[in-house]
This record gives C-alpha cells, sequence and structure tokens, in this order.
C-alpha cells in the first residue's frame, strides 16, 4: 500500500453523486481511494473499508464475510474496523490487508463509548496486518504499532 490514501465516506448521497466525487477526487489527487462501507462503488477506485456492522452482511462470521468480500473486490485493499483484542485476532487469520483500530479519541463525526487512547498502541502491536489508527486521530499525533494515521475532514452543518 502507498503512504497516503484517501478513504471516501458519503452516507447520504446517491449512487451516481457517489461515483461522480469518486472520479474528481481521482482527477485531482495522485493517491489510492478507498471508499467506507459501499462495496458497489469499488470499480471505481483502489478498495474497500468496512466497519463490523457492515462486514456482517456479507457473512454470518468475520470469516466468511471476509472471504466474501474478497472474492468480490478482487486484490483490490480491503481494510476493516477493529476496537478491541478479539476484533484484531480475528482480523489476523482473514485475507484483510489492513485493521482500522479505535476509536483513539472521542470525535464529533461517530459516536463511541470505546474510547483507545494509549491503549491502541499495545493492541497495534497484536496485529498482523498494517494498522490504521481510527477516530479522533490529529495529524502530528504520533502512536506507536500504527502504519497509520488516519486524519478525518469533514464538513457539519449547524
Amino acid at each position: 500500500m502507498e503512504t497516503a490514501i484517501v478513504e471516501y465516506r458519503n452516507k447520504t448521497g446517491n449512487f451516481e453523486e457517489k461515483k461522480d466525487d469518486i472520479l474528481t477526487i481521482k482527477e485531482y489527487l495522485n493517491v489510492p481511494v478507498i471508499v467506507n462501507d459501499d462495496i458497489s462503488l469499488v470499480p471505481f477506485c483502489e478498495g474497500v473499508h468496512l466497519g463490523q456492522e457492515d462486514l456482517l452482511k456479507y457473512g454470518e462470521n468475520i470469516y466468511t464475510a471476509v472471504n466474501h468480500v474478497r472474492e468480490m473486490i478482487g486484490s483490490k485493499i480491503f481494510g476493516i474496523s477493529t476496537h478491541n483484542e478479539k476484533e484484531i485476532l480475528e482480523a489476523n487469520k482473514t485475507s484483510v490487508d489492513y485493521i482500522g483500530l479505535g476509536a483513539y479519541r472521542k470525535t464529533a463525526s461517530k459516536n463511541t463509548d470505546n474510547i483507545l487512547g494509549g491503549k491502541l498502541s499495545q493492541l497495534a502491536a497484536l496485529s498482523k496486518k498494517p494498522v490504521a489508527a481510527i477516530g479522533g486521530v490529529k495529524i502530528d499525533d504520533d502512536i506507536a504499532n500504527a502504519a497509520y494515521l488516519v486524519v478525518g475532514s469533514g464538513l457539519y452543518e449547524n
């Protein structure tokens, strides 16, 4: 994987709007683009990232779900979110390319009770996959055992 990846996340747009957004991002940036949660958009980008709930839409457990998604997307980038030791150890036994681990700190964009803080580095050391620290991560954070820092950006209406 490259050192910089853009994750496109749009929970409200329709298929055409999302597709156009992805193609526009790719036109202006020379980095891989992955889509959050919407496998139907994978043909227009380099991969997909799925949360635990979305992953289980594709199988009865993490193993069957990952195998099914991998069949659907082929060799494209495939990442899943993890939040604890159990999920990390399960992900180690799958064909995902990386795991997202978090939340590192509280964030306004997603409601989570599982704030890992400094424990994230310790949990990341358990992963056999590259770890992307997620959730409230800032660009100047230094998180041991994390290969990637996922720094969010969003526009919120007041």
